[in-house]
C-alpha cells in the first residue's frame, strides 16, 4: 500500500457520486475471536503500515492485513486478520478511548476514473480487543438523493451518501461518550449506541466562519455541488481528520480548514487559509493533534495546499486555541503525529521530523537500516508514529521500524525493522513479495534463508529467460537467517521493466540454484 488511502481518495474524490454500490444500511455483526487475542507470531503480518495506537504498554498497528499488536515492544506479535471481522482487510485508522476500540476497514474498487478508494465498514470492541463488531461503512439508503437535518430552528438540505466509493473512514476519535469519524463522501458523523446508528454533524460551509444551534442559517450539507438535487457544494463538508481533546473539545480537519468544537460537536467555530491574517499553511488539513509544552497546550495540524494556488504544504500550530497560527516544517506532507511530553515527531513523505522547541528547529531522517538484520526500508514516506516510554515507532509502506529517543540512545541513531514475512525453513526455499508488485510504485522482496556458507547470488530473467538484472553476485549475508532482498523493478541498464513473469534464480554457497518467480503489473 505505497500510496496513503489520503492520496487516492482527495485526487479521485469529485468522482464518487458516479459509483454504483448503493446499499441501505445493515445490522452490526459479532463477532468472537476463535483463539484467545488472535494468532500468535513472532513478527506482524503486515509490511505496510498506516495507523498506530498505543494502549498501555501494547503497540497496535493498523497495516494492509488487519490489526497486529505487540505487549513487548516487538518481541511477539498477536495478528487480528484472518479472522472475522478484519478479513485481511486494509485498515485505515485506529483509535481508542480506555476499553473501547474501533478500527476504520479499507479497500479499493477498479472503476472507469481508476482505482478509487472504498469504505469496507467499521469494527469496534468494548473489551479491549478480544471480541469485535463488524459495522458496515455508514451511509444513507439507497433509495434516497436528499434528506433533512434538524439544527436548531434551521432545517439543513443534506445530500444522502448511498456508496461505499469515497465513503472511507480516514480518521476516528473516541470519547467517554461517542465516536466520531471522518469521511469525504460521508463527511463527519458520530454514533452514541456503539455504532448501531450514526448520525451526521453539521459543519460550518465555506462560506460561514461559525455556526451555533442559535443561529439563522440557510446552506446544504454537501461535499460536491448536485444542481439536480438543488444542492451547493462545501468543501468544509469534506473531512478527512477528527481529533478529540476531551469529550466537549473536538478539532476536525476538512477540504476547508479545521473547525473547531468546545461543547461536544454541536457549535463550531471554522479556522482557514482565507480567514484570517496568522493563518494555517493550507486547507487540506490530513491530521490533528495535540500536547502540552511549558504548560502550554499546543495543537498541531498537518495542512496541506488545497485548491488556493498560493497555499503551501506545512505543519501548522496553534497555542491559542486557534486564534493565531505560525507554520512549521513547510513544504512537507505530514501525515501523523506522535508524542513524548513536549517532544513531537512528525511523519511525512519525506521522512520522519522530531523537535523538542515546539516546532523551532527539527532533526528528520529519511534512511531507516536495521544494522543487525541488514533490512532497510525502501520508502522514506512514513505515515504513523507512536511512542511507549523511550521506544518510537514508525510506520509506512515498508514496515514497521522502531528507535529510542532518551538519555542512552538519541532518536534515529539505531533502527530495528520488524519485517512480515512467511517464514521458511532452509535455504532449498525462496519467494517473492508482494506479488503481483507494481515497479512504479513498490519494491519487490526477495526472501530467502541462508545456509552456514554466508554467500548469496540472485539473477533476474524474463518470460523468454533473457538475462534482466544481476541483484547480487556472491554477497555476505550472516549465516542461519532469513533475510530479503530488495528489487526495485529496474534493469541492469536502470530501466523499469515491463509487465509480465520474471523469473528469480536464489544460489546460496554452492547449493544448487532455487527458482521463484514473480509478476511485474502496473
Amino acid at each position: 500500500m505505497r500510496r496513503t488511502f489520503f492520496e487516492k481518495g482527495f485526487m479521485a474524490a469529485a468522482l464518487f457520486l458516479a459509483a454504483l454500490a448503493m446499499h441501505a444500511q445493515e445490522v452490526p455483526l459479532t463477532f468472537s475471536l476463535s483463539k484467545p487475542l488472535g494468532t500468535n507470531a513472532d513478527r506482524p503480518l503486515s509490511n505496510s503500515a498506516v495507523d498506530l495506537f498505543v494502549r498501555g504498554d501494547t503497540l497496535w498497528m493498523g497495516g494492509g492485513k488487519g490489526i497486529d499488536l505487540t505487549p513487548d515492544l516487538g518481541s511477539s506479535w498477536t495478528h487480528f486478520g484472518d479472522t472475522a471481522p478484519f478479513d485481511l482487510e486494509d485498515i485505515a485508522a485506529l483509535e481508542g478511548h480506555g476499553g473501547v476500540m474501533w478500527a476504520s476497514l479499507a479497500g479499493s474498487e477498479e472503476t472507469d476514473q481508476g482505482s478509487l478508494a472504498k469504505g469496507l465498514g467499521l469494527a469496534v470492541s468494548t473489551d479491549f480487543g478480544r471480541n469485535w463488531t463488524k459495522v458496515p461503512q455508514p451511509k444513507e439508503s439507497a433509495d434516497m438523493s436528499t434528506y433533512e437535518i434538524k439544527y436548531g430552528n434551521n432545517t439543513i438540505n443534506a445530500l444522502a451518501v448511498t456508496t461505499d466509493i469515497n465513503n472511507i473512514t480516514y480518521d476516528i476519535a473516541v470519547t467517554s461518550r461517542a465516536v466520531f469519524i471522518a469521511s469525504f463522501a460521508g463527511g463527519l458523523r458520530t454514533s452514541t449506541d456503539g455504532g448501531q446508528t450514526f448520525s451526521p454533524v453539521v459543519l460550518p460551509p465555506d462560506q460561514i466562519d461559525s455556526i451555533s444551534p442559535g443561529d439563522s442559517l440557510d446552506f446544504d450539507l454537501s461535499p460536491v455541488n448536485r444542481p439536480d438535487l438543488g444542492l451547493v457544494e462545501s468543501l468544509n463538508h469534506r473531512v478527512f481528520s477528527v481529533h478529540a481533546m476531551n469529550d466537549d473539545t473536538l478539532w476536525v480537519g476538512t477540504a476547508g480548514g479545521i473547525n473547531l468544537s468546545t461543547d461536544g460537536g454541536v457549535s463550531w467555530r471554522k479556522f482557514s487559509f482565507n480567514n484570517q491574517t496568522e493563518a494555517i499553511s493550507g486547507n487540506f488539513v490530513v491530521a490533528i493533534g495535540h500536547n502540552v509544552i511549558g504548560g502550554v497546550t499546543h495543537v498541531w495540524a498537518a495542512t496541506v495546499n488545497a485548491l488556493n494556488p498560493v497555499e503551501y504544504r506545512a505543519v501548522s500550530v496553534t497555542t491559542n486555541m486557534g486564534r493565531t497560527w505560525r507554520t512549521t516544517l513547510r513544504g512537507e506532507f505530514a501525515h501523523n503525529f506522535g508524542f513524548k511530553g513536549e517532544v513531537v515527531y512528525v511523519p511525512t513523505n519525506s521522512g520522519i521530523y522530531r523537535s523538542d522547541d515546539g516546532g523551532n528547529s527539527w532533526i528528520g531522517t529519511s534512511r531507516f537500516v536495521d544494522a543487525s538484520s541488514r533490512r532497510v526500508a525502501s520508502d522514506e514516506r512514513c505515515y504513523a508514529v507512536a511512542v511507549i516510554g523511550d521506544n518510537v515507532f514508525v510506520a509506512n509502506s515498508d514496515g514497521l521500524m522502531q528507535t529510542r529517543d532518551g538519555s542512552e540512545q538519541f532518536f534515529g541513531q539505531h533502527w530495528t525493522i520488524f519485517g512480515a514475512a512467511q517464514q521458511i525453513s532452509s535455504p532449498a526455499e525462496a519467494y517473492a513479495y508482494p506479488n503481483p508488485f507494481a515497479p512504479d510504485d513498490e519494491v519487490l522482496r526477495i526472501h530467502y534463508k541462508m545456509d552456514n556458507t554466508g554467500s548469496i547470488s540472485i539473477r533476474i530473467y524474463d518470460f523468454a529467460m533473457m538475462p534482466v538484472r544481476v541483484l547480487l553476485s556472491n554477497a555476505g549475508r550472516q549465516i542461519d537467517t532469513e533475510h530479503d532482498e530488495v528489487w526495485d523493478g529496474r534493469d541492469d541498464n536502470g530501466n523499469q521493466v515491463a509487465n509480465g513473469v520474471y523469473y528469480i534464480q536464489v544460489t546460496i554457497g554452492d547449493n544448487d540454484p532455487v527458482w521463484t518467480k514473480a509478476i511485474a503489473l502496473q
